[in-house]
């Protein structure tokens, strides 16, 4: 295993991407908060809720078979493709503020993916058994391996499996930018919010785009991690 003993003290230089794993992440959830909680007081023009304009932007694409409902939480939205629901949470469901919007158009953008048969999308959707069988099961063959004498096979056996749960995170990025990028460009189309309204809420959707790539970035630095501590163990 990498590492120097100096002292009393045992150095691990892989502690360094856990540290910037932390930061990024925090400073991602920060920059989200900050800026839907900014924009979140400022009202569109139109007057139109998030339901509202969710509903304009579906009909707009010939869609009118998803169901626009409320949930709990903060931030808590998104689109479930199994029953074609578009889930709004407390903050953006009745808000007629520009981040509100914002929000609403992003998860219309999954709704149109979904209804358009975006491959990415699709791609992720059957990544999703796989992805959370190895982000829960991975860490106990990884602590079983170690557990067994530094079974190098029930160690590598837990890196590919959190392996798919990183693929998971990579495959999501092109799926968010995708639909941030539809909701903006529908969101002027459609006049539901003006041309410096539509800038406002791109800054809300960029930093809500950033809580993903740091998602990602955590993943593929902790899989860089496990591969550096244990990727050349060859006891068995």
């Amino acid at each position: 295993m990498p590492g120097r003993y100096y002292g009393y003290y045992y150095y691990d230089p892989t502690y360094m991407l856990i540290v910037i794993s932390a930061l990024i992440s925090l400073f991602a959830q920060f920059l989200v908060n900050s800026r839907f909680s900014k924009y979140s007081r400022v009202r569109s023009r139109s007057g139109m809720t998030g339901a509202q304009a969710a509903e304009r932007i579906l009909q707009s694409q010939g869609i009118y078979d998803v169901a626009i409902q409320r949930v709990s939480g903060k931030l808590t939205d998104h689109y479930d493709p199994r029953n074609k629901t578009l889930n709004l949470s407390d903050a953006v469901y009745a808000s007629t503020s520009v981040a509100a919007v914002g929000v609403a158009a992003h998860e219309c953008g999954h709704a149109i993916q979904h209804a358009r048969g975006y491959a990415p999308l699709s791609f992720r959707s059957a990544l999703v058994p796989v992805a959370n069988i190895g982000s829960q099961l991975s860490w106990l063959f990884i602590i079983l391996g170690i557990f067994f004498g530094g079974s190098h096979t029930l160690i590598m056996i837990g890196i590919l499996m959190f392996s798919a749960a990183v693929l998971f995170q990579l495959v999501t990025l092109p799926v968010e930018f995708n639909a941030s990028g539809r909701a903006l460009k529908l969101l002027s189309e459609t006049g539901i919010l003006q041309k410096d309204e539509v800038s406002d809420t791109r800054k809300v959707l960029s930093a809500a785009a950033l809580t993903y790539v740091a998602a990602a970035t955590t993943a593929v630095l902790q899989l860089l991690r496990l591969l550096r501590l244990f990727g050349g163990n060859d006891r068995d």
